[in-house]
């Protein structure tokens, strides 16, 4: 009896193993069916970004540590660009609300509107600053004319010296120059030349008008020819290279003086000749005028004659201009006026000896009556009298002006 219950619980147990085997291999089969399932769903791509886990997936595989670490950048980089865009956007904020804060000061507000005024400027809008007689220091009388006088001034703000010439209102109506009042302003404000007396400005009250002029320290060059009596050669060339070149670029502009003569030639402090007084002078872009005028010893044979004249009138008032420098005195002088007018008209005048060939021959081709055949003024600097007195240094910076 105990042998057979034995073999019964053998028997028993070996069932038993069978069936655990059984289970086993189909537990795996259902495994490996599912571990294939699992992946060809990774294969998938997936409908949502998923996270990259770096522990145990549930196939028990372990990510490479370089996509870890890439991945650990990634997100390091990011928080760091987010980082530097809220920085650089604060920054901005703090540079426009120091920008703002510079525009109250008094200092910036000031270089802002000398911008605004050079733009203006070069788009060629100009305003003129509105000037009153308080805004100058008013100094020694420097002449007296037949409609007012000119002082001596200075602006008292950038403390600049100008000559403010002084006209009355009821004068120049009395004169009736008005018209060249005008003409005067609006000829001179807008010539640029080193020979040329500048007109910076104007303004006006209920009495008088205002000049305000460029000041020539060493006053009427009539004034020294009268004190020495004539001027030599060397001298009387240099002003005569710098009144030539003046007077071209006068006529390029198409302005004609009209009373050249050495009341209206003025010397600043350092020597230079400076062309004034544009009373006379008229802008004509004809070139020709009837009207007479100017000094009666300067006129031309054209104008005495009541004929067309243009910018060659001006020509001639240089060779007149040239003797009298040299001799003390103008060419056609005499005691009376129709004797004078006979004298033009005839280009009558004689040389004292003391004058050179050289002048002699620069003069009389100035002096012509036919206005056609009077050397033209940018052969003026090329006559031998002129460069035989003026360095080459000099006359290279006049011709740049000739026409």
């Amino acid at each position: 009896m105990i042998k057979s219950k034995k073999i019964h619980k053998k028997k028993s147990s070996t069932k038993e193993i069978q069936v655990k085997k059984s289970e086993a291999i189909r537990q795996n089969k259902e495994n490996v069916s599912n571990g294939e399932e699992y992946h060809k769903k990774q294969q998938k791509p997936p409908s949502k970004p998923q996270k990259i886990q770096t522990g145990k997936t549930k196939k028990n595989k372990i990510l490479p540590k370089k996509k870890v670490e890439q991945n650990k950048k990634n997100k390091k980089n990011s928080k760091n660009n987010k980082n530097n865009k809220n920085q650089e956007k604060k920054a901005n904020e703090e540079q426009e609300h120091s920008i703002q804060n510079e525009l109250k000061n008094p200092s910036i507000s000031k270089i802002l509107r000398e911008i605004q005024a050079e733009k203006e400027k070069n788009e060629k809008v100009e305003e003129e600053k509105k000037f009153t007689i308080n805004d100058f220091e008013i100094g020694k009388p420097l002449g007296k004319g037949k409609f007012g006088n000119v002082y001596l001034a200075r602006e008292k703000k950038s403390q600049y010296i100008v000559a403010l010439k002084v006209l009355y209102k009821k004068e120049l109506i009395r004169g009736k120059v008005e018209h060249q009042l005008r003409r005067e302003i609006e000829i001179q404000s807008h010539l640029r030349h080193p020979n040329v007396l500048r007109l910076y400005g104007y303004f006006y009250d209920e009495r008088r008008v205002y000049l305000i002029l460029e000041f020539a320290g060493q006053g009427e060059l009539y004034k020294i020819l009268c004190k020495k009596g004539k001027f030599d050669e060397e001298t009387a060339a240099n002003y005569i290279a710098s009144i030539g070149s003046a007077l071209s670029y006068c006529h390029s502009k198409h302005v004609i003086h009209r009373d050249i003569k050495p009341e209206n030639l003025l010397l600043d402090i350092n020597g230079n000749v400076k062309i004034a007084d544009f009373g006379w002078s008229v802008h004509a872009p004809s070139n020709r005028r009837k009207t007479l005028c100017g000094t009666l010893d300067y006129l031309p044979p054209e104008m005495i004659e009541a004929k067309d004249h243009d910018e060659k009138v001006d020509i001639w008032s240089l060779g007149v201009l040239i003797y009298e420098f040299l001799v003390g005195s103008p060419p056609f002088e005499a005691t009376g006026n129709h004797e004078t007018y006979r004298r033009i008209t005839n280009v009558l005048y004689q040389f004292p000896d003391h004058v050179s060939p050289l002048a002699r021959d620069l003069i009389s081709k100035l002096l012509i009556k036919n206005p056609k055949d009077r050397l033209p003024l940018h052969d003026l600097l090329k006559h031998p009298w002129i460069t035989s007195h003026v360095c080459s240094e000099k006359l290279d910076k006049l011709a740049s002006f000739l026409v």
